[in-house]
């Protein structure tokens, strides 16, 4: 009899905690529904806030890095060694939204160092030395014409930081129109743009006048902040003279300010392409027609942190 009485009681206690684990379900999916129409209405305030005349500032970036040290590691090739890498990125904007114009300006970088310290030899190179170098400083001021379509004036320059600074170096000055169909994405059409380009080899750099075409998209939901940008500039002169640049960045917020990112990005620049070949010994192009132009990339991933 003790015993139906024991398991009976212990039915009863396992029934009463399946129906308090119901019932804490049950006010969990409650209060994440009330969190929830809470969240759909702050969004829709900020986006009010958003639509507002001013100033619109923000940065986020990633930070990526390595070290290591090997002591008598006969199984790799170079048993004495210290190495590492370190690179980051950042992507920042201030943007001035007005009823009649609007004065958007944007920089993004990508700066990355590497180096390989072979111990057991004394002449090698032990400093970290540059390997990607992206720098790019934008500046497009526009005056509304209807809601989503503006006459517009880009300045746009792009470099290298830490090698060659300046050379080469590339200024676009051009008019046009600016399309922005959604608040986010931003299109610019410059039929009327001179790429200046600052370089010590005339030969095969060359400034010329032509089209700018610029495609920017940066977006923040929730922890997740990206940026895609899209630039080409298609001369008139040459198609050799001719570029385009695409850059992306992403990163995700795990705790406070801090989380993963990803960045990569692609060009192609025949002048560039040209100017490497022409350096190497012996030379691997002799002009335009027989160089290989081949995809330019980068990539980048690290921590980030969101400023």
């Amino acid at each position: 009899m003790k015993k139906i009485l024991l398991f009976l009681c212990l039915i009863g206690m396992v029934s009463v905690h399946a129906q308090t684990k119901e019932e804490l379900q049950a006010q969990k999916a409650e209060k994440q529904a009330e969190a929830d129409a809470a969240q759909k209405e702050a969004n829709a305030i900020q986006a009010k806030i958003d639509a507002l005349p001013g100033w619109r500032t923000g940065a986020f970036g990633t930070i990526g890095g390595s070290l290591s040290n090997f002591n008598n590691w006969y199984a790799q090739g170079t048993p004495n060694n210290a190495s590492g890498n370190i690179g980051f990125t950042l992507n920042a904007f201030a943007n001035l939204i007005e009823d009649k114009f609007f004065w958007r300006n944007s920089l993004t970088t990508n700066l990355n160092w590497v180096k390989l310290d072979d111990k057991d030899d004394p002449n090698d190179d032990d400093s970290f030395n540059p390997t990607t170098d992206v720098f790019n400083l934008s500046s497009l001021y526009g005056r509304n014409i209807t809601k989503t379509l503006a006459a517009s004036g880009l300045m746009e320059y792009r470099t290298t930081l830490l090698d060659n600074f300046n050379d080469p170096g590339y200024l676009d000055l051009g008019i046009g129109a600016t399309w922005t169909p959604i608040t986010n994405l931003v299109v610019v059409i410059h039929p009327l743009n001179y790429n200046i380009v600052f370089a010590d080899n005339d030969a095969v750099f060359d400034s010329s006048l032509g089209a700018k075409i610029v495609a920017d998209y940066t977006r923040q939901l929730g922890a997740v902040n990206f940026k895609t940008n899209f630039s080409t500039f298609q001369s008139y002169k040459s198609g050799d003279l001719s570029n385009f640049t695409w850059t992306n960045s992403f990163s995700y917020t795990l705790w406070k300010m801090i989380g993963v990112g990803f960045d990569f990005g692609l060009r192609s620049n025949k002048q560039e392409a040209l100017n490497y070949a022409l350096a190497q010994d012996p030379p691997t192009a002799t002009g335009f027609d027989d160089v290989d132009n081949k995809l330019q990339t980068y990539y980048t991933v690290g921590v980030s942190y969101k400023f």
